[in-house]
């Protein structure tokens, strides 16, 4: 059990990892009133509480054998391969599959800024590249990757419990955006909004949302 935990206790390097994974999200959505700050308050303590818990103290594993009565002699650092009782196969497996999702989190992320600003700087509505799929693909990307990174990857307490508190909280501000958009474009964002989804693809359109989050063309594009 203790060969599981050796990264427990590094502080210095969950210090780093919060700063650069924090300066990385604020780069990219740059908060610019309150309520956007607001739903950024949200997904820092989601970060906080993930990278603590991943290289400091092991909260949760620590909540389950003291007061759940999970049997200590089978701990692992993951909880999903404690929970399910692959070991090391299962923290593996949880690892490789929550990156995938993380990073494809991150590209849709990335790409849905970069046509968004292009956007704004034209003041022109964007419909078409990942917002042909979504009406909110920095979130969608957003979603995915904290979904992948603190759920599929290393779940905890604190992240599996703020993961819907940070989709209710965007959910409610891309609803709030959407009415100023609607103001400033009338007709023409009702009918994009009859046409695509808030946050997830049609059935069939994940391939090509991931695909599209890769293709930088659309930043090209007078």
């Amino acid at each position: 059990m203790n060969e599981s935990f050796n990264h427990a206790g590094t502080w210095g390097i969950a210090l780093i990892v919060i700063v650069l994974i924090s300066w990385f999200f604020y780069r990219y959505f740059a908060p610019k009133n309150w309520r956007e700050w607001a739903g950024a308050g949200v997904v820092q303590a989601f970060i906080i509480a993930l990278y603590a818990e991943m290289y400091g103290f092991p909260l949760t594993i620590y909540l389950l054998v003291r007061f759940f009565g999970l049997d200590s002699d089978y701990v692992s650092a993951s909880l999903w391969s404690t929970l399910v009782g692959l070991g090391e196969t299962g923290m593996l497996i949880s690892m490789l599959l929550g990156y995938a999702l993380a990073f494809t989190g991150i590209g849709i992320f990335i790409q849905g800024w970069r046509q968004v600003h292009k956007a704004r700087a034209e003041d022109r509505l964007v419909t078409d590249g990942l917002y042909a799929f979504v009406r909110h693909p920095q979130y969608t990307g957003l979603f995915i990757a904290l979904f992948g990174e603190g759920v599929v990857h290393w779940p905890t307490l604190f992240s599996v419990g703020l993961f819907p508190v940070v989709v209710l909280v965007y959910t409610w501000l891309a609803r709030r955006e959407e009415k100023q958009v609607l103001a400033q474009f009338g007709e023409a964002y009702r009918d994009y909004q009859r046409r695509v989804p808030m946050f997830i693809p049609r059935w069939g359109q994940w391939r090509r949302l991931a695909a599209a989050s890769r293709d930088s063309r659309d930043d090209n594009k007078g």
